[in-house]
């Protein structure tokens, strides 16, 4: 068995390459980092990243996303006035509500990263780094951010 610890884009493309290497047998991915809440649904991009590369869907040009996802849902909730600073595609969005109903009715993230991996045909188990909800946050002159939300939102001054 194989266990890789690794998040985010980087550690998406380590695991796809370890994962295509030990095609044989089922593989272990721990997933960590970033999870938020957004539009009343859970988000984890470091495991959707992860899902979305062994399965062969992650968009090569970002290297996050699924490649040709169309964004039919982020415009609409912009003419609602909401605001779409993280960019979820159509078929991403699929993911998000797939993954917080099951939250909701009691399954734990490691139980819904393991249907979500079975229903895109992945054999390797991708684990979260706990079942309970973990965020990052960024401590700032401006006060305490989200770190998701910092990453594509904010600017920084250099003194």
């Amino acid at each position: 068995m194989i266990v890789a610890l690794a998040g985010g884009v980087g550690g998406a493309k380590l695991a796809h390459g370890l994962y295509r290497c030990a095609r044989e047998e089922p593989d272990r991915r721990r997933q960590h980092r970033r999870r938020l809440d957004l539009f009343g649904l859970r988000i984890c991009p470091d495991a959707d990243t992860v899902l979305y590369t062994l399965a062969e869907l992650a968009n090569p040009a970002t290297g996050w996303g699924i490649v040709g996802d169309t964004f039919a849902t982020l415009e609409m909730l912009t003419r609602y006035g909401r605001d779409p600073w993280f960019k979820l595609g159509d078929r991403d969005f699929a993911t998000h509500i797939a993954r917080t109903e099951r939250l909701r009715a009691g399954a734990t993230l490691t139980q819904v990263l393991g249907e979500l991996a079975g229903a895109l045909g992945i054999r390797a188990s991708i684990l979260p780094m706990c079942d309970e909800p973990v965020a990052t946050h960024v401590v700032t002159p401006q006060g305490t951010l989200e770190f998701q939300s910092t990453s594509f939102t904010a600017t920084t001054k250099t003194p």
